[in-house]
This record gives C-alpha cells, structure tokens and sequence, in this order.
C-alpha cells in the first residue's frame, strides 16, 4: 500500500501544523526523511510555491543523489498574476526542484483559480508543452469539487481534506462521482495537522465545539485498541475512491512509524464506525478557521 502515499514537503519549508513543537528539521534531518521516503517506496513528493524553501530542498536532494521523485506542486496563492508568463514559472519550479517536468501543477485552491480563470488555458498549452503531465487544483467544499467536475474538464488530479472528521458520509458521494468521471483523487490532512493527537481537555476555545466528536474517536480508539495514527491513516487509505494519501512528517521517526503503519492489516469495524461519525460544525473542519 505504500505507493498509495504521497510524502508532503510543507514541514520542510516552513513550521507547520497546530500540534508541531519541533519547527521545520535541518537540511540533514530532510534528506534523511527524503532518502527513507524513496528507499520504502514512496516516489511523490507534494509540495508548493509557498511552502518556504521546500522546493530548493528537494531540488538539492534531486541534485545530489541519484533518487529521483515525481513533483506536485502548487502556483502561490494571492498573487497578482496579470503579467504572468506561466509557462516560464513553471520552467522556474523545475530548475528548482531539478527536474525536466512536473508530475502536477495545481492551483493553489478554489479562490486562486476563481480569480484567475485566464490562467486556466495557460495550464492546457503547458501540458501541450510537455511541461506538466497533470492539471490539478486544491479544493475544500464538495460544492467545490462538483463546480471544478462540472465545467472544467482540463483538471484531471483534485486535492481535498478526508479524515476521520471529514469523512465518508460528508465525501463518499461527491469522491465517487469525480472516479467515475476518472479523475484522480488525492486527500491531505489524513491527521486533521495534528488536531486528532492533541488532548481533548486542551483544546482552543474554538474548537470546543469538536470536544464530542473527538471523544467518540476516543472511545472507538480505546475499544478497538488502536493508536490515533493508525486509526487516522488506515482510514484514508482503507478507501478504494481515494487514489492517493498524503501525509506530511516533522521527523524521519513519525514517517517510519507511518510507514510501519501502512502494512498493517485494517480493522473493518473501526472503519465502519468511523464511516458514521457526523460533524455538523462543519467550518470548523477547515484549518483556515481555526484562528
């Protein structure tokens, strides 16, 4: 199962995720993380224009070794794109990432996109060009991804949350619609950045409201007898609608004990309990309304 994973790059550029104490490793740190991620199997890497120095890291990793990763990576969000000559910035992120092309480029999200809808032909006559294999975009509201499925056929990889909050009953139906129009489907934030590990008595006054949520993901965790990351990771990749997992490390240990994770068996009843969990606060299962 492991070439269902694809490893994030956002901790190598930047301090990310609600629950990260440590802040981005060292180039050294990264390139062990690298080397592992290759050496196990994992051959995509996701990363993004603003994700810090991330892409200068995998592309000096690119450079001195002779382990090679496919490349997603995002067109920065708000950003005035009036004079953009895409196809030179896309030439720009594969001198970086030192590569002869991308696997994807995506828009960076919904609103991006809706702000700069010219941009979308650019992205046709860059695949005509040969320098994206894939078009894609990163996406949050199920209305979202019924707009993107409905009116441009071009995007061919779409980018959404599904975790054990944002989960089957709220994605199932809309995620089998876009396999069924063959696009392929890639989810993030399998651990929710972190919210799923933190302690439920500790949580920001925001996020009260999950408390009850969490507490039956608990309580499922405690009968089955199962970690949270197990439980969290198995469920995105238990789904045959979900192409691609992505998940993100701070530490060559966390990607090992996911790693190690991925070859466990799943238990059926934790998913199927899973599957039920209904969360009707559901802005809060954004990450960008958290502060």
């Amino acid at each position: 199962m492991v070439n269902k994973l694809i490893l994030g790059t956002v901790q190598l550029g930047i301090d990310y995720g609600i629950n990260n104490q440590k802040g981005k490793p060292s180039l050294e740190d990264s390139f062990k993380i690298l080397h592992t991620a290759y050496d196990k199997g994992i051959r995509i890497l996701d990363s993004a224009e603003a994700y810090g120095n991330a892409q200068e890291v995998i592309g000096l990793f690119h450079k001195e070794t002779n382990k090679h990763f496919k490349i997603i990576t995002k067109l920065a969000a708000n950003q005035d794109f009036s004079n953009l000559n895409l196809l030179e910035r896309i030439r720009l992120n594969c001198k970086s990432l030192e590569i002869a092309s991308l696997d994807t480029y995506m828009f960076h999200n919904y609103k991006s996109f809706k702000e700069n809808k010219d941009l979308y032909e650019s992205f046709i006559e860059a695949k005509e060009e040969g320098l994206i294999e894939k078009i894609g975009i990163s996406l949050h509201s199920n209305q979202e991804i019924m707009d993107i499925l409905d009116n441009y056929p071009a995007f061919s990889v779409i980018q959404l949350p599904f975790n054990v909050l944002d989960n089957h009953k709220k994605r199932s139906d809309v995620l089998k619609n876009a396999q069924e129009k063959g696009v392929e489907i890639h989810t993030r934030s399998a651990f929710l950045q972190g919210l799923l590990f933190m302690n439920v008595a500790q949580l920001p006054l925001k996020l009260k409201p999950l408390k009850s949520y969490l507490k039956t993901v608990q309580k499922i965790k405690e009968e089955q007898q199962i970690t949270t990351a197990e439980m969290a990771l198995q469920y995105a990749m238990s789904k045959e609608y979900i192409d691609q997992v992505l998940i993100g490390v701070d530490s060559l240990a966390q990607l090992e004990a996911n790693l190690r994770i991925v070859d466990k068996p799943y238990k059926k009843e934790v998913i199927a309990q899973l599957d039920e969990i209904n969360v009707s606060e559901e802005a809060l299962l954004n990450p960008a309304n958290w502060n």
